[in-house]
């Protein structure tokens, strides 16, 4: 599973008149600082320090460098009251996201505590401070409070700071698509001028001529080498011509994605027409690959979702392009499922790799990988189309059922899910329809609730959450 490490530029605050009266004092949170920036670095979060900043042009000069430097979070951390007036303007001007993070040295602070320690335990209140002007200035940030021993604090932050990264991976995406849209479709339809104006999405749109070319610019050794690979990492349930012939056109399908440097996909399977041509299959294979290694994926020509379904894989790990294709009225759960894409990151245990029959006459067998996905706390998130090219973005927190022994052996062939929503599934299903959500979506698997809709609120997006 292919994710981007997340760069933070770590800030603390503190007053300069301390300095100017005690001068030694603030060598007592040297210690305090490292385990901070340590408990970053343990949830695989790169971390620049800043020197402490006291006055506005020290904080000026650690955002410059931040900026420079390419960080995707800016995280304060308030080591003793600090006046917002000395930090908020350079705070105002930067576009690096703000992440507060509102803790201090000691977890207790009761009526036992020695006077000394109000020195190292009092930057509260240079939070609140902060936060009320930037509230004031209509500069938006994010804040976790909470103990610096207690571990959920720096997960809550460290979910915030993997947030930015994923507005920021959104941002800009170069998307590549392999046959125009599905015709009539129109939930997830829009004008490739607004995704450029809002999101800075870019849409290159190709013809199956140009897999054809890619596909036959495959070397036999690849072809040896990916088979090799995919007996080792799937359970191969299929022939060998089966196998080789979806390698082969997945490999192309591998080198445009390469060579564009696209971070997000879609591939309308009415490209596929059953000729006798080098791309003779459905690259299903290839795509499912594809969003394990951080490439976003959406169905019938859907460039919107794909970008999503990227820009949360690259940030949160294990996250796959899904629909929901069926109400289970009697369970209380929702059934998940795609013809034949999924991310083998999702799965639980060893993937299954077999020939599918395809329903367009003349086109070969894909190979498909299948498998239950892992149970457990999920989060489903839908990028939505608003009126007058608005976006909002619909957040739902889950629960994916583990696979039992019901299961029909037919459905062993089938992409699948079963996820309990928390709210009944006819008020789920009433309201994210009135919230404007399409059919395309993806699953991002973990407890990334908060995360993800800091996401959001990163990326400017209107936030509806289902229970």
């Amino acid at each position: 599973m292919k994710t981007s490490q997340p760069r933070i530029g770590l800030l603390p605050f503190y007053l300069k008149l301390y300095d100017d009266l005690l001068p030694d004092r603030r060598r007592g949170f040297d210690v305090f600082l490292k385990k901070i920036a340590a408990g970053f670095e343990t949830r695989d979060i790169t971390v620049q320090m800043a020197p402490v900043c006291r006055v506005a042009e020290e904080f000026a000069a650690a955002i410059k460098r931040f900026e420079q430097n390419g960080v995707d979070a800016v995280v304060t951390l308030h080591l003793a009251y600090s006046p917002s007036l000395e930090s908020l303007e350079v705070f105002r001007k930067t576009t690096l996201p703000i992440i507060m993070l509102d803790t201090t040295m000691d977890e207790g602070f009761g009526p036992d505590v020695k006077a000394d320690r109000i020195m190292f335990n009092h930057g509260v209140h240079g939070v609140m401070d902060f936060a009320s002007m930037l509230r004031r200035t209509k500069r938006s940030f994010e804040i976790v409070a909470g103990a610096a021993d207690d571990p959920r604090t720096l997960d809550r932050a460290a979910g915030l700071v993997r947030a930015a990264l994923a507005a920021h991976e959104l941002r800009g995406t170069r998307a590549l698509r392999v046959g125009p849209a599905f015709a009539g479709m129109g939930d997830f339809a829009v004008e490739e001028s607004v995704l450029r104006e809002r999101f800075e999405i870019t849409v290159q749109e190709v013809g199956i001529e140009t897999l054809d070319a890619a596909v036959l610019a495959v070397g036999e050794p690849e072809i040896a080498a990916e088979l090799a690979a995919d007996n080792q990492r799937f359970a191969c349930d299929l022939a060998l011509d089966d196998h080789r012939r979806s390698v082969r056109v997945g490999l192309g399908l591998r080198r445009l994605l390469d060579e564009g440097g696209y971070g997000a996909m879609s591939v309308n399977f009415q490209a596929f027409d059953g000729s006798n041509r080098p791309a003779a299959t459905m690259p299903f294979l290839e795509i499912s690959k594809a969003m394990a290694r951080g490439i976003g994926y959406g169905g019938e020509g859907d460039v919107l979702t794909a970008a999503l379904v990227g820009a949360l894989t690259r940030a949160f790990g294990a996250a796959t392009f899904t629909e929901i294709f069926c109400a289970d009225w009697t369970g209380g759960t929702l059934f998940l499922s795609h013809m034949g894409e999924i991310s083998p990151a999702v799965l639980s245990g060893t993937p299954r790799l077999f020939a599918k029959p395809f329903f367009v006459p003349g086109v070969a067998p894909p190979a498909v990988l299948t498998g239950p996905v892992k149970p457990g706390p999920a989060v489903f998130v839908n990028l939505a189309p608003g009126p007058d090219d608005t976006f909002g973005l619909i957040i739902a927190p889950v629960e994916v059922l583990e696979e039992d022994d019901r299961l029909d052996p037919k459905m062993r062939d089938a992409v699948r899910a079963w996820i309990r929503p928390r709210l009944p599934i006819a008020e789920f299903l009433e309201t994210y329809s009135r919230a404007g959500g399409t059919h395309h979506s993806a699953l991002v698997l973990g407890d990334q609730t908060d995360a993800v809709e800091a996401f959001g609120r990163f990326s400017g997006l209107d936030i509806v959450e289902l229970g």
